[in-house]
């Protein structure tokens, strides 16, 4: 989709996912369990299905049960080496603790996600295109290899944490859909990640990385914009973006039957052949699909019949439109229209993953509310401003995007994806305002998460505080000399 960025206060319910409240860096990783890798995965289903996988990505596991191959690789900052990140044997998970081994010391980004399928459909840096990107060249950044830790059936991984900014893109593929071809393709998401920026999509896109049309694209869109199509409630919904479009169902614009999708952990189902296409979608921890959208194409101008491309998008919209933010682990796209029946087979598979959330990587936890010990209330960017020197403070913790934080590799407290918790100033006296700014890497925007739960600033040493102790929602939050009070004791919460 064509769109710059846009920012939106967004207004959700959170359904998180089962998880163990953590205090400080009190953070560790369960310890993996012996776990049998799936005789089969979800390109094998798809395959006895008769609509095989053409593309098939994922940092998790892999998603054959023959498969043993590289899923992903990384580079790290230090010398700019790379490194292949494999499955541990033949439809097994990511192997983690090589990427962390790797990473010692240094940062890590993803450079590639590989392509399953044996077709080649590998995902590498997004070049410029109707957008150019914030990277050299135009290109779009990279994602943080270690932003998105997770749990897969006992075992450490990473998923793609993607930042406005970021995007992957394949501009020639093999074998994917084009014209009115039939294919399917699923994605499984951090539900709680996202954001109204243009496009956090994944699918088939134009393989010039221009806006060719309508009906040029058919990929899966998540988030809560509302610009061209939307659901019920606030967001996020899972979408088809069609090009010039984000369609919900038959009509531009709002689509009743298509609801907030908001689990830790989501599946989310675009497919379509000839005036034809569905939405589908569920919770990727446990339960099946429910079907949001099956009928005809958009009575719009242009999508019947379709014109897809062909190329393949991770993060971004078709023409590089890269204003979006989300967590992508896994998702394949097919030859063929898949059943229903297929699908909820697929959907087994992925309830039986065991997805979980998980902390490591980068020393903290991924998309948590950072809870007050004596207060109770979350670290809250007043009105979900993203305007840089914003004040933080204590509000009602509800689970909105303006609530959820990152710690990374660089020790960031990261918001929105792109925002970094801050001192004000480089302030490091008592009572500098601890603000919202975006990330630059300098050290007042790096922070200690220490195991007798204070966050402590590595520029000023001094801890994050509830101004006088307050408790009350608005309660201002600043830095002040550590002194063991519970107004500077704060827990990080999935």
């Amino acid at each position: 989709m064509e769109l710059s960025r846009r920012l939106r206060r967004p207004v959700t319910t959170v359904v998180a996912a089962a998880a163990t409240v953590v205090a400080g860096t009190a953070i560790a990783i369960t310890a993996t369990t012996a776990a049998e890798a799936a005789t089969s995965g979800p390109c094998d289903i798809y395959a006895s299905g008769g609509t095989p996988c053409v593309a098939a990505h994922s940092t998790t596991r892999a998603l054959y049960g023959a498969y043993s191959g590289r899923l992903y690789q990384v580079r790290r900052a230090s010398d700019n080496t790379t490194r292949d990140i494999g499955a541990l044997g033949a439809g097994g998970y990511a192997d983690a603790a090589a990427q962390d081994s790797f990473c010692a010391g240094t940062s890590c980004v993803i450079t590639v996600i590989y392509d399953q399928s044996g077709r080649n459909n590998h995902l590498t840096q997004a070049p410029p295109g109707g957008f150019s990107g914030p990277a050299a060249g135009g290109y779009d950044n990279l994602a943080d290899a270690t932003a998105a830790p997770v749990t897969v059936a006992g075992h450490k991984a990473y998923g793609v944490y993607v930042a406005a900014g970021t995007g992957y893109r394949n501009n020639n593929t093999n074998g994917i859909a084009t014209g009115d071809q039939p294919e399917g393709m699923y994605a499984i998401f951090d539900g709680t990640h996202y954001n109204g920026g243009c496009c956090f999509d994944y699918g088939n896109a134009e393989r010039n990385s221009r806006d060719n049309g309508n009906g040029t694209m058919e990929a899966i869109y998540f988030g809560n914009i509302k610009v061209w199509g939307y659901g019920t409630g606030n967001g996020p919904w899972i979408m088809a973006d069609l090009e010039n479009g984000l369609y919900s169902g038959v009509n531009a614009g709002y689509n009743a039957n298509d609801p907030t999708v908001n689990y830790r952990f989501t599946t989310a189902i675009i497919k379509g052949e000839a005036n034809h296409w569905a939405i589908r979608g569920g919770n990727a921890q446990s339960g099946g699909l429910s079907t949001f959208y099956d009928g005809k194409r958009p009575n719009v101008s242009g999508y019947n019949p379709m014109k897809k491309e062909g190329a393949i998008i991770l993060g971004i919209g078709g023409d590089n439109s890269h204003g979006s933010a989300g967590t992508f682990y896994e998702g394949v796209m097919t030859s063929g229209y898949p059943s229903n029946a297929t699908e909820d087979a697929v959907q087994a598979n992925i309830t039986a993953a065991g997805y979980t959330m998980s902390s490591g990587g980068g020393g903290g936890q991924s998309n948590a509310e950072i809870v007050g010990g004596q207060s109770g209330r979350c670290v809250d960017v007043p009105n979900a401003s993203t305007t840089n020197g914003t004040q933080v403070q204590l509000y009602d913790c509800w689970g909105g995007s303006n609530q959820r934080w990152t710690y990374t590799a660089a020790k960031q407290l990261q918001v929105y994806g792109n925002k970094c918790l801050d001192a004000n100033n480089q302030g490091t006296a008592n009572g500098t305002a601890v603000i919202i700014w975006d990330c630059n890497g300098q050290a007042n925007q790096q922070w200690n998460l220490n195991a007798n739960g204070t966050v402590t600033g590595v520029q000023s040493g001094l801890c994050v505080d509830a101004n006088g102790a307050a408790t009350a929602n608005g309660t201002k939050v600043i830095l002040w000399s550590c002194n063991g009070g519970s107004n500077q004791q704060w827990s990080l919460r999935a």
